[in-house]
């Protein structure tokens, strides 16, 4: 299949050979020549950016018509027809744009060229190269630092992503402004908004603290989305998707485009069903989105709904190491600490190695239905102030339901039932445990642009009321309790206040500085009692003084030298105060960051090189420790740090072929680590706790190298095809560097083919196909372990999350 396809390659380049000339130019406005505009045709992939003198040039142009797309910040885009038959040379002036823009929404949060942080832009044109209908995750997988991985293997259903070794619960994400992390865990679940991708307009991943947003404190990074844009013209949108896996995905959209040049409405609906690699690893998942929008000259206002409805099977315990090995002896070894019954233990037996999943009941499901409403107010008051208001509101409401063995009464608050002479103190059940919780609040901004003094004071108010509980469904026998009987409930309650003022002044005509103040307040309370029937009451308040500061220095030719130190602060989450041992606190976190690096753009090749240090001080990890009633434990360690360099660069060879690569080297320590492990005795009726005292080690899921590439071949015009790699280095499992706990390093392809031949009557058509794990490697993105020293030997269990092999997924789409 693959000779074939590459065969087919080699041959269209063969027929497609014809002369070649040059475009350029100067870009200009009213005042003299515009550095750093940007020049790109409708096609062919043709760009350039203009030098200090405004010029540019564009080589190797096959004849033919094109639209050149010229763009500046700040000035209104404009399109210049050519026919090029002949060498040509252009004169493009530009106008000043006066125009309200709906990136207004995410201004305040968003790095800008001269911002003295790292970060990386992805546009709307190569988010649907990549978007196949997969969770955004692995959209983004070929960006720096990034890592990702799915529970059902495919990139469908719960998937997560890391960035520079900091998991989800780090990553501050925004969706035009407004939070997404879930208030108490500060996780994302990506699932609860599928196909988010098709409704996105672009995306900014900032590395490190960043510069100051809202919601929690970015401790790896910061993800902002901006949803669609308005469209001047209507059109209607179908998108399909097939593949391995019985993989489907629909998605419809429509738009009226501007009517009497004010309004504007949009809307998309996607229906998106898998198999999952992981046997029964099923995915249902729907999701929509509306926007409508008041276009004004100087006034924006602009209503937008968006959602899901998910109902996944769960596939969240992973594959046990003895049985990715075909170890039958450490099957059983497995079965024997996880306490499964016969039913269990051959099913463990007699699954594939890769695909087994403990779960075998048909409803083992977690269905989950969210809701975001989004209301935004913008206003331009002058051509340098401008501001905006936007309120929210995200009800959320669903739970996961569990058919569990042979399950003691008394640990669900239930009495022993008495059958004649018999006394039954253990049943099988089912159990749906919920989460009803309701998230709103406002987010703010005024901007002033003027001369050589750019700023932003902006913030947000938030607060967070989420109901936990969970019920009896059913059981192997009739019950002393009422029907759908609550075996527990709490409650959660956060507020979130935040402000912050960011400052850019050009102190020379070269030289920038920037500053960043911001002040953060959380108070979060929760009581009730916890599913083990253990009861709390939570009660702390934050307040966190986050600075940052930072220079940036334009060389010759608009590239640019900056540096920075920023500091972070972040609060505990919900299950470091509820499992944390009695009496002890868990201390909130603080994060110093250095950024410095280099950004440089020409018109045939971009490179940026950066290096932090990322310095942390009570840093919450795992170290095995248990509660009182067995629940992981998170404790503050001492210090840790990550360092490292990130290189990442583009590079247009020719006219049909374009490379692009990113590599991160680093180095993630815990200075001082103590680990624990209990031990319960030959006859396991004993608690000891054993101590091992470690140094410099490794922070666990942090790989020293991370590297990802795309090559680009564009024979004909209108086709494309990439090959994308990624590699992953060997990570821990914990933070004990013990090579017997760890993922091995990783390597996979994905081949990606595109055409988009003009059809009359069709804005748009495009048929693509994603090829991933080409060479079919055998690999895991995830896992976890735990052990225990009982019945006079160590126990160790390491569980992992493999992925897909060789599998495809081929895309239709169509644009009236």
């Amino acid at each position: 299949m693959l000779k074939i396809i590459f065969t087919a390659i080699c041959c269209a380049a063969y027929l497609s050979g014809w002369a070649q000339f040059t475009i350029s130019g100067t870009v200009n406005d009213d005042s003299g020549p515009l550095a750093g505009a940007t020049v790109q045709s409708d096609h062919g992939n043709y760009f350039a950016i203009t030098n200090d003198q405004g010029q540019f040039q564009i080589r190797n142009v096959k004849a033919g018509e094109y639209v050149l797309l010229i763009r500046f910040l700040g000035f209104e885009e404009k399109m210049e027809q050519v026919t090029i038959d002949e060498s040509k040379t252009l004169t493009i002036t530009l106008v000043e744009d006066t125009r309200l823009t709906d990136e207004i929404t995410v201004y305040a949060t968003r790095a800008a060229e001269k911002s003295p942080t790292t970060y990386t832009n992805i546009n709307k044109k190569e988010l649907k190269k990549q978007n196949f209908g997969q969770d955004l995750p692995f959209v983004l997988n070929y960006t720096p630092s990034l890592v990702t991985t799915s529970d059902a293997g495919a990139g469908i259903g719960y998937t997560g992503l890391r960035i520079r070794g900091s998991d989800a619960t780090r990553i501050n994400v925004t969706i035009n402004g407004i939070p997404y992390n879930d208030s108490e865990s500060q996780s994302v679940f990506w699932v609860n908004i599928p196909d988010i991708a098709t409704s996105t307009q672009s995306v900014q991943i900032q590395r490190g603290v960043g510069t100051s947003t809202n919601g929690p404190g970015a401790f790896g990074a910061s993800i902002n989305l901006q949803t669609n844009t308005k469209n001047d013209e209507a059109y209607a949108d179908v998108i399909n998707s097939v593949g391995s896996f019985n993989t489907h995905r629909h998605t419809v959209g429509f738009g009226t485009g501007l009517i009497n040049d004010r309004l504007s409405f949009d809307a998309r609906a996607s229906f998106i069903n898998s198999d999952g690699f992981i046997d029964r690893a099923s995915s249902g998942l729907k999701s929509y989105y509306a926007s409508g929008g008041y276009y004004g000259t100087n006034t924006i206002i602009k209503a937008i709904a968006f959602g899901g409805h998910e109902v996944t099977y769960q596939s969240w315990n992973g594959v046990p190491e003895s049985r990715l090995k075909n170890d039958v002896a450490g099957m059983m070894s497995t079965a024997a600490a996880e306490g499964w019954n016969t039913q269990q233990t051959d099913n463990l037996l007699n699954s594939n190695s890769r695909t087994f999943n403990i779960y075998d009941y048909k409803n083992q499901v977690d269905n989950y239905k969210q809701d975001n409403f989004q209301l935004h107010f913008s206003h331009k008051a002058s051509s340098f102030l401008t501001g905006n208001l936007s309120f929210h509101y995200t009800p959320g409401k669903g739970y996961y339901e569990e058919f569990k063995y042979d399950q003691s009464m008394s640990d669900y608050g239930l009495t022993d039932v008495v059958i004649g002479a018999e006394t039954i103190t253990n049943t099988d059940l089912v159990r749906k445990r919920w989460l009803d919780n309701d998230f709103y609040g406002i987010t703010y901004a005024i901007n002033y642009d003027k001369d050589r003094y750019s700023s932003v004071f902006g913030g947000a108010w938030n607060k967070y009321e989420g109901d936990h509980f969970g019920e009896i469904t059913w059981a192997g026998v009739a019950l002393s309790a009422p029907k759908d009987f609550r075996y527990y409930s709490n409650h959660g309650d956060k507020k979130d206040l935040n402000f912050f003022w960011k400052s850019n002044y050009a102190l020379t005509d070269k030289l920038t500085g920037y500053l960043d103040l911001q002040f953060r307040r959380i108070d979060y309370k929760a009581v009730g009692v916890d599913d083990d029937l253990s009861s709390f009451n939570v009660g702390e308040e934050y307040n966190f003084f986050n600075p940052k500061i930072g220079l940036t220095y334009q060389l010759k030719g608009g590239s640019h030298l900056y540096s920075s130190f920023a500091v972070g602060q972040r609060e505990p989450v919900r299950n470091d105060f509820i499992n944390a041992p009695s009496g002890i606190d868990p201390k909130p976190e603080v994060l110093n960051n250095v950024e410095a690096g280099w950004r440089i753009q020409r018109s045939a090749y971009s490179f940026n090189l950066n290096y932090y240090l990322m310095s942390y001080k009570d840093q919450l990890v795992l170290t095995g420790e248990l509660n009182d009633v067995g629940a992981s434990i998170r404790t503050n360690v001492g210090d840790s740090y990550r360092t490292g360099v990130e290189l990442e660069g583009a590079l247009r060879v020719s006219s049909k072929i374009t490379f692009g690569a990113n590599v991160t080297f680093s180095e993630n320590k815990i200075k001082d680590f103590t680990e624990v492990i209990y031990d319960y005795g030959v006859g396991y009726d004993e608690y000891n706790e054993i101590q091992n005292q470690l140094n410099d080690v490794d922070i666990s899921f942090s790989p020293s190298i991370i590297a990802g590439s795309s090559l680009s071949y564009s024979p004909f015009q209108n086709f494309e095809a990439s090959l994308l790699s990624k590699y992953v280095g060997e990570q821990f499992l914990d933070n004990t560097s013990n090579q017997s706990r760890k993922i091995d390093a990783y390597f996979i392809n994905d081949l990606r083919l595109s055409y988009s031949p003009s059809i009359k009557g069709l804005k748009d058509f495009n048929i693509s196909l994603l090829a991933s794990n080409v060479f079919d490697s055998a690999y895991e993105s995830n896992g976890y372990t735990y052990g225990f020293v009982g019945g006079g030997e160590t126990v160790r269990q390491n569980y992992y999350y493999p992925q897909a092999g060789r599998n495809y997924l081929a895309m239709l789409s169509l644009k009236f």
